[in-house]
């Protein structure tokens, strides 16, 4: 392939992605904090006295800065001619795709952002994943659901990964039931190992999957 046929190939890829791409990140956990704020949680708030919607809304809004921060690691990427999807919605239930990276090569990656306290590290104990000392596997099943989902809209493997966002890893890097557990820092250079192993034509991967994985808010 010549130079001049390379960069048109570049140019038409680029062109396509910002044409499918869509979605924003952290879009659908910002509008779950509003719905948790009405009028009276905010009074509650500015007199200093929490409530359960409060708390929850507080929790939904830092996913959305988390799920924020990992975009703008992940975002460069497309310069490698990656799809980078955020937010995208599921074909059924109400569940929600945090980020979707198909690379050049094929490798599909469904990613969750958990934006956890810092104060304490995450650690694998017993085939339990602990936050501190509290366990938190059960959060992270909801993940696997998105994966198969995907996989089976895609009809190809998926790789589920989770992007702390706060907390530090026993070890750097934790894997559970095939989901791989990293610190937001550690993302992208996993992402690139991962995906040294030709899986198929990424770009048309993509591009499917921009089309049938809608973004959160579009029909």
């Amino acid at each position: 392939m010549s130079l001049g046929t390379l960069l048109l190939v570049v140019v038409l890829l680029a062109w396509a992605y910002r044409r499918v791409r869509g979605g924003r990140a952290g879009r659908s956990a910002a509008a779950r904090a509003r719905q948790l704020r009405p009028a009276l949680t905010w009074l509650a708030a500015l007199t200093g006295r929490g409530t359960g919607p409060s708390r929850d809304a507080d929790r939904w809004e830092a996913g959305a800065v988390g799920e924020r921060r990992t975009a703008a690691r992940l975002d460069p990427l497309w310069l490698r001619l990656w799809f980078i999807l955020h937010d995208r919605r599921l074909p059924t239930g109400r569940a929600n795709v945090d980020h979707l990276v198909v690379t050049f090569l094929g490798t599909v990656f469904v990613i969750d952002t958990k934006r956890w306290s810092s104060h304490v590290r995450v650690r694998l104990c017993g085939g339990r994943i602990l936050h501190g000392s509290k366990d938190v596997t059960d959060r992270l099943r909801g993940l696997l659901h998105e994966a198969r989902t995907v996989s089976a809209v895609l009809g190809r493997p998926v790789v589920p990964v989770v992007a702390m966002d706060g907390p530090s890893l026993d070890g750097g890097e934790l894997l559970i039931d095939g989901i791989r557990i990293v610190t937001a820092d550690r993302l992208v250079p996993t992402l690139r190992r991962l995906a040294r192993c030709p899986r198929g034509f990424g770009p048309l991967i993509g591009w499917r999957a921009a089309r049938l994985l809608k973004p959160y808010g579009r029909n």
